[in-house]
């Protein structure tokens, strides 16, 4: 996954930043060094032989109020929100579009003098630097550009973001001047699934799972047959310590459909039950390699591991806690262990509040707070002008219904 970085601004939320650096941190490398280690200094006890401490052992459970959790979190969003500033000079698609992951309708960026909705400005105007679409022969086509640091960067990567967005099937796209739905899109997708050549299906679910029924079939452009239980086995198959940042996209796609199916059916067998074990066996590693600080392993799913780069620790645990958030239930994201890790990701952002630091991790930690801020306490709205953009999508053209069979 591409790694660019942002930097925080401390002056007007309308200032233009200055282009992106590949430093962290402002401060000299030997500064970033000593505070890192001073930081984590305090963090880390001994160790088992293992190389962590058992979840629940009297010494790391954490007891803060869960008012005082809150509290933290959003601070945390609301400072992310308001002073770490995009602006489509200086910034691409694949920073702003993990912006929105987090944000949704509500992030604003910085476009030709004024803020404007990103999202909302995304989908009708299209201006954005690696917002990269063609014409397909069902509704529009987003172009893969991996390792343009700048373009979608995985396969139906910005059908993923949007769908998350809670907008309607019959919601507007424009693409070179002609107008689609969000509708077009998901059937474009569709008949597509069988030209991703390296089979990667993280995305696709969360994108067609949110639209269509998790029993969906459908004729793809090999003239075969697909299905959302189809993709799901292909996903579930893959090692997930060999997957797009440490397995956590790959899981957060497979939670997802498994939600989406037990609110639709009610019931698991075949490959879904195979998926619900696939991520059960996670969440135990999960738990297993955290370390004592609450922090997550930094080598994911495959063993024990901390760093004393605060920028990595917060997307390790970021992505961990986001793909969490997905998969506990109500019940276990009230237990110590996963409000260790929220309360050390809220620590981490105040750390961090006055470095670069690379969009993807950060967003995505924010977006796991901000999961959990809602299943916990209720949603809560960062847009200042509710009335902000509201002429900007105009009235949907009638697509057809979504194939759902």
């Amino acid at each position: 996954m591409a790694h660019t970085t942002m930097r925080s601004n401390d002056s007007h939320p309308l200032k233009q930043e200055k282009p992106l650096r590949r430093t962290r941190c402002r401060t000299s490398k030997a500064a970033c060094r000593l505070l890192m280690l001073t930081a984590f200094s305090s963090f880390f006890g001994c160790l088992d032989q293992a190389g962590v401490k058992p979840a629940d052992s009297p010494e790391v459970v954490f007891a803060q109020s869960d008012d005082r959790i809150c509290d933290a979190i959003d601070e945390v969003l609301s400072s992310t929100y308001h002073n770490r500033t995009l602006n489509t000079d200086d910034h691409a698609a694949w920073q702003i579009l993990h912006g929105v992951l987090t944000y949704k309708r509500d992030f604003q960026i910085y476009h030709r003098g004024q803020n404007v909705s990103a999202l909302d400005h995304a989908l009708v105007r299209g201006t954005i630097k690696g917002w990269t679409f063609e014409r397909g022969s069902l509704g529009p086509k987003a172009i893969v550009e991996s390792g343009t640091k700048s373009g979608q960067g995985h396969a139906d990567q910005w059908l993923a973001v949007v769908a998350q967005c809670g907008l309607a099937a019959d919601h507007t796209v424009e693409v070179n001047g002609r107008m689609y739905t969000i509708g077009d899109w998901v059937r474009q997708v569709q008949f597509d699934v069988p030209r991703n050549a390296i089979e990667e299906y993280s995305w696709t679910l969360i994108g067609l799972t949110l639209y269509l029924s998790t029993d969906a079939t459908w004729t793809g452009s090999d003239g075969e047959t697909w299905s959302i239980e189809q993709l799901l086995r292909l996903e579930a198959d893959k090692d997930i310590n060999d997957s797009a940042c440490g397995g956590t996209h790959r899981l957060i796609g497979m939670s997802m459909a498994l939600n989406q199916h037990l609110a639709q059916h009610g019931d698991i067998d075949g490959v879904w039950k195979m998926t619900d074990r696939k991520i059960r066996d996670a969440i135990d590693l999960a738990r297993r390699f955290q370390n004592p600080d609450g922090s997550f392993s930094t080598k994911y799913f495959s063993r024990p591991g901390t760093s004393v780069d605060l920028a990595m620790a917060l997307s390790t645990t970021g992505h961990m806690v986001e793909f969490l958030t997905f998969s506990l239930t109500d019940e276990q994201l009230h237990e110590p262990w996963i409000k260790r890790a929220v309360w050390f990701l809220c620590d981490v952002f105040r750390r961090t509040e006055s470095f670069d630091v690379e969009c993807g991790g950060l967003y995505h930690a924010a977006h796991g707070l901000a999961l959990y801020r809602e299943r916990m306490f209720g949603p809560r709205s960062y847009r200042p002008t509710p009335e902000l953009n509201a002429d900007v999508n105009p009235a949907p053209i009638p697509p057809g219904d979504v194939p759902s069979s």
